[in-house]
């Protein structure tokens, strides 16, 4: 067992983090046109508007929700030290889960039925969807099973991911976690290791000049509605129903 910490807890985090460094640059470097989603808006949007927009709400709050807690353990403790709030967010945070697990499902489904989309499909497209919806599934499972995870995670596994970037990793509590609590940790650091590797790297350039550039004006020289419905056929030329 102490073999399986070690190796889980400490080996995997420097890992995981190294990858996510210099495959990062590597990628933004040499191939920075392809540091994209690489949007299949074009091709179905119906379907992807039911699975981005709840993914994306769920992924924000519960990013920046952990984030909070690395960073503000102690303000993250005061916060919950009156009952009605840590409710509040508990609850927030258990409705935010679900609705990214519902988008994943939803952004899963729509990719692997829609034949169009399998043109711009790869393998690790596979490899994302099933680590993320593990990944969202495990934490709402702790958090319905371990309550008050708010609490305890700024407790427990702050001080363990601060120890981890001083380079003097503290696994002592940490080890003593159940494993649905280690899983999480595992997925996520997995996760953070192959973004590089992954159309993930896209949240690493936000394109924050979308918020004051001019509108974008796009003209449809085909029928927009035919082009766009999964029941017209791929093809090169015009759809013949336009």
């Amino acid at each position: 067992m102490e073999i399986l910490n070690n190796f889980f807890l400490i080996a995997l985090p420097y890992i995981a983090l190294a990858l996510f460094l210099v495959g990062s640059i590597y990628r933004y470097t040499h191939k920075g046109y392809k540091v994209s989603s690489l949007s299949s808006q074009f091709l179905e949007g119906r379907r992807l508007f039911y699975g981005a927009v709840p993914f994306h709400w769920g992924v924000f709050f519960l990013f920046f929700g952990h984030l909070i807690a690395v960073l503000f353990p102690r303000g993250v403790l005061a916060w919950n030290s009156q009952p009605v709030r840590l409710m509040i967010l508990e609850i927030s945070a258990f409705i935010f889960g679900i609705s990214m697990l519902i988008g994943l499902i939803n952004l899963f489904i729509r990719r692997y039925t829609t034949p169009r989309l399998k043109y711009v499909t790869n393998k690790m497209d596979l490899v994302i969807y099933i680590l993320l919806i593990t990944q969202t599934a495990f934490g709402l499972w702790i958090a319905y099973n371990f309550r008050w995870g708010s609490s305890w995670f700024s407790t427990l596994l702050t001080p363990y991911i601060y120890s981890i970037f001083k380079l003097q990793p503290d696994i002592s509590a940490v080890s003593l976690l159940p494993w649905a609590v280690k899983i999480h940790i595992i997925i996520a650091f997995t996760i953070v290791a192959i973004i590089p590797f992954s159309r993930l790297i896209h949240f690493l350039v936000y394109p924050l000049n979308y918020l004051w550039r001019p509108y974008q004006q796009i003209r449809w020289n085909w029928g927009r509605k035919s082009v766009r419905s999964p029941k017209t056929a791929w093809s090169l030329h015009r759809p013949k129903n336009n």
